[in-house]
């Protein structure tokens, strides 16, 4: 049986983040960012038990906080467009969050109760990031590593740990109570356990979530 653990790292606070901006690929870290990233780094082992290959989003506050991880670990970062952030719709990416058509787009995306297939505009909707959930999860489950850092997005972090938990069955309604009572913080840590059955279904575990630890104080 294989037996793996993932590191799911969420980007450190940007600069957007900060101005409640909606967001798209580009976007650097804040210094508190920088240090939050710094953080999370110090928290890996660098000897017995260390990660052996770093993969982040290619966007530029993952690409930072992949590169903040892989000094302190004196790593390489691989990247990957499965981690990427769910795609915002055009009208709303680079506006202020608090915005009345704003958040009547978000609302209609990430806190009503809708069909899988709704689509408000050109956003990755629920059903197209489902299957690229499914995608990143037979991704890890092929590589040979056995203890691997991925550095993504908060959105797209809690569809992957709700297709976790729900598989196949999984709805819009349910992923959207999901990511409502399951807040993820920046530079914070979702580490889950992976193993390989051969004679049964394979088995995905959540052990940790939102894990700050000293990344907390600086909150």
């Amino acid at each position: 049986m294989a037996t793996k653990i993932i590191y799911f790292v969420r980007h450190g606070e940007t600069v957007l983040n900060a101005q409640n901006i909606r967001q798209g690929s580009q976007g650097g870290l804040t210094e508190k960012g920088k240090a939050q990233a710094l953080e999370t780094a110090k928290r890996f082992p660098k000897h017995k038990g260390r990660p052996q290959i770093i993969i982040a989003s290619p966007f530029e506050r993952t690409k930072e906080t992949a590169e903040i991880i892989a000094k302190e670990l004196k790593m390489k970062v691989k990247y990957s467009d499965l981690l990427v952030e769910r795609r915002n719709p055009s009208e709303i990416i680079g506006k202020w969050g608090g915005g009345l058509e704003v958040r009547k787009i978000v609302d209609q995306m990430d806190k009503s109760y809708h069909a899988d297939d709704l689509r408000v505009s050109d956003e990755e909707n629920f059903n197209d990031l489902k299957q690229r959930a499914k995608k990143l999860l037979g991704f890890i489950s092929r590589r040979y590593e056995k203890r691997i850092i991925l550095v993504t997005h908060e959105i797209f972090l809690k569809m992957v740990v709700s297709y976790m938990t729900y598989g196949e069955k999984l709805t819009a309604s349910q992923y959207n109570t999901l990511s409502y009572f399951n807040p993820v913080n920046n530079a914070s840590m979702c580490i889950c356990y992976y193993k390989h059955h051969w004679l049964k279904k394979n088995e995905w575990k959540i052990l940790v979530w939102n894990d700050l630890d000293k990344v907390k104080r600086m909150l």
